[in-house]
């Protein structure tokens, strides 16, 4: 029943590339007091357990790693537990880091957590916690329902342009199309082999793991319709109503707007919002689908790299999902909010909001768009910024290596 992890240290490309905002975070955190549990939260195949092991093998806390499967129980919990608490009365240890993996695995895995931290609390044994795991969403449900006011998360994204560039040498062009997930990185000479690696192994994990088995999902098949289809559709606005009429499998709108809402949770496809000056009128708007990952657009599209890197069009569009993508992951590290603004023929791409400031970005990947919607945004709104990306602007390049709290301050 026991699984304790020897940290091997792999020399391969993802597993030698560092992510230094998330190695540092984890590592002043897991070197403070014991006041948390920590719970390192992201989408999948974004390097989570690496990153854990990484900074497992510089830390100076001894500690123990395990990895949960589904044929243990919360008494497993227990005995693990028990294990780490002898281990230091036998060793004279003054602290322990115990780590676990993949434990949203284990049916009720947080009451079983919270009945030991509070034990260890009230005892004054300090064992420090971290956990993390390849479901947000279930995660997310235990941490929400048991383990309220004891935790503190570090949100993981995706993988930046920088980041792609640095491990497997993308250029611009490789990134805005197939997006920030190491783990395809190597395939994508072969696009066909690439499609089915990103839709077999990351996206349909993501539904069956993340969003079917962690919620009540009587359509699963509607779902998943509404995924490829909003994926198709990125950065285009699509009421849910006409949404509705394009499904095979159609169910309400309510029901649609639900569905939409889970794959936005699992950081999978997000409905963004018109940006007004009232909440009620932002969520009655149609929304503009948006994907976190430009790789799951062009997995589910039928153009080929050279086809849509020599249209400038279709180029457009994928510009454009790649800065919406951006906005969404790291909105989401800052706790912003992204929208969009449209008002007859005029529009403006995103716009970012963070304690009642706001940005209006529009991106401008040719000669031929115009940005006349965002002189309006600004004449109505007063944004404290308003941005021109692509021609005439800051460049996609430096956009997509801009820390946006920068632009809100």
């Amino acid at each position: 029943y026991q699984k304790k992890a020897v940290i091997l240290w792999r020399k391969t490309k993802e597993a030698m590339i560092q992510r230094p905002y998330y190695e540092n975070m984890l590592r002043a955190r897991l070197a403070e007091e014991r006041h948390f549990i920590q719970v390192v939260l992201g989408p999948r195949q974004v390097g989570k357990t690496t990153l854990v092991r990484q900074v497992l093998s510089i830390i100076q806390i001894p500690y123990s790693f395990y990895t949960a499967d589904t044929e243990q129980d919360g008494t497993w919990i227990n005995e693990i537990w028990q294990k780490e608490r002898l281990e230091m009365q036998f060793t004279g240890q003054k602290e322990r880091l115990l780590v676990i993996d993949e434990v949203q695995k284990i049916h009720n895995w947080s009451e079983f957590v919270k009945k030991q931290w509070d034990e260890d609390t009230w005892n004054n044994t300090n064992i420090k916690l971290l956990l993390l795991g390849s479901s947000r969403l279930m995660i997310m449900h235990g941490l929400t329902e048991s383990l309220a006011g004891r935790f503190e998360l570090i949100r993981m994204t995706h993988w930046t342009f920088a980041e792609m560039h640095e491990a497997f040498n993308f250029d611009m062009r490789q990134y805005i199309y197939f997006g920030g997930y190491p783990g395809a990185a190597s395939l994508i000479q072969d696009e066909n082999r690439w499609r089915r690696y990103v839709r077999d192994s990351i996206a349909e994990p993501s539904i069956t793991k993340d969003v079917l088995e962690t919620s009540n999902v009587y359509k699963p098949a509607l779902l998943r319709q509404i995924f490829e289809l909003g994926c198709s559709y990125s950065t285009e606005l699509l009421s849910l109503t006409k949404l509705q009429g394009q499904l095979q499998d159609a169910g309400n709108v309510t029901t649609i707007a639900a569905y939409l809402k889970l794959l936005k949770e699992a950081n999978l496809l997000a409905g963004l919002y018109k940006y007004a000056n009232d909440d009620a009128r932002k969520h009655q708007s149609v929304p503009k689908f948006q994907v976190y990952n430009n790789a799951l657009y062009n997995a589910y599209s039928r153009h080929t790299f050279r086809q849509v890197a020599t249209d400038p069009k279709l180029w457009g569009r994928q510009v454009e999902s790649a800065v919406g993508a951006y906005l969404l992951s790291q909105a989401e590290l800052n706790d912003m909010n992204v929208w969009y603004w449209r008002q007859k023929d005029e529009e403006v791409d995103f716009v970012l909001e963070w304690n009642n400031e706001i940005v209006g970005i529009e991106v401008k990947s040719n000669y031929e768009k115009m940005t006349s919607g965002l002189v309006t945004f600004r004449n109505l709104f007063h944004p404290k910024l308003a941005l021109i990306v692509g021609h005439e602007g800051i460049t996609i390049e430096q956009f997509l290596t801009l820390d946006l709290e920068k632009l809100l301050c």
